[in-house]
């Protein structure tokens, strides 16, 4: 199998991983808290991947000047995004009506952090050494509760099972397209340039994870957050540790 075909292969099942996780929220009834808690328990996986598997590795590549510009942008990036996404839902109400940063925000979210995640991917398997593991079970524990807990979010908002799974389809295929585009533009590229690149993607997880995820969370099942936020991390790191 060719590579660059390898390479679309690994960001399509990291992307994919957030469908599935909207096949559950939408399908399933699964109660408020239990969302809040997986919510939670993923922003947990999602800082350890960002720290261990994206900043480090930003940092050992590239250096700090290029990991901190990248880091910087991608959050300002998100919370720019996600400002405006604000505005337009409270110009155009809907049904019940979504909270500013809920559903709609975690998915910005996993575009933001998805594209260049999955263009990591592709980058990790120029000169022959295969996907990293570390990082494509990584991202693939972290986007199975984004995608329940923005699916329920969504639904609960009154979106349509039609827009909820073009949404989360298209923001498969866009990783899988990034994961290519990684593979065969990022070849020979700086290491500065996969550096800030790298950083980008941490960048706009932690913004997601701090406007997003947690409040959410907190507010529906705030005694235990912290507790399954470290559980989540802890799994994650493991994952680095033993891949």
């Amino acid at each position: 199998m060719p590579e660059w075909i390898a390479a679309g292969l690994a960001g399509l099942i990291a992307g994919s991983a957030l469908l599935v996780g909207a096949v559950v929220g939408w399908f399933a009834r699964v109660p408020v808290p239990v969302v809040a808690g997986i919510m939670a328990f993923g922003a947990g996986v999602l800082i350890s991947a960002l720290a261990f598997d994206l900043v480090l590795e930003a940092n050992d590549e590239g250096g700090l000047m290029p990991t901190v510009l990248g880091f910087v942008v991608g959050a300002v990036a998100y919370v720019i995004a996600n400002q405006l996404l604000d505005r337009y839902d409270k110009r155009n109400p809907r049904g019940k009506g979504e909270d500013p940063g809920t559903g709609t925000g975690i998915a910005v979210g996993a575009l933001l952090d998805g594209i260049p995640e999955s263009a990591v991917l592709g980058l990790s398997m120029i000169g022959g050494s295969g996907v990293s593991v570390p990082v494509l079970v990584a991202i693939v524990i972290s986007n199975v509760p984004e995608g329940l807990s923005s699916t329920a979010e969504l639904k609960q908002a009154g979106r349509s099972a039609r827009y909820v799974f073009v949404l989360w389809t298209g923001i498969a295929l866009v990783s899988a397209v990034s994961a290519i585009a990684g593979y065969v533009l990022l070849d020979g590229a700086p290491a500065t340039l996969t550096a800030f690149i790298t950083a980008l993607a941490a960048g706009a997880i932690l913004a997601m994870i701090c406007d997003t995820m947690i409040p959410e969370a907190f507010r529906t099942e705030g005694r235990v957050t912290g507790l399954l936020a470290t559980f989540g991390f802890l799994l994650s790191f493991a994952v680095h540790q033993l891949a």
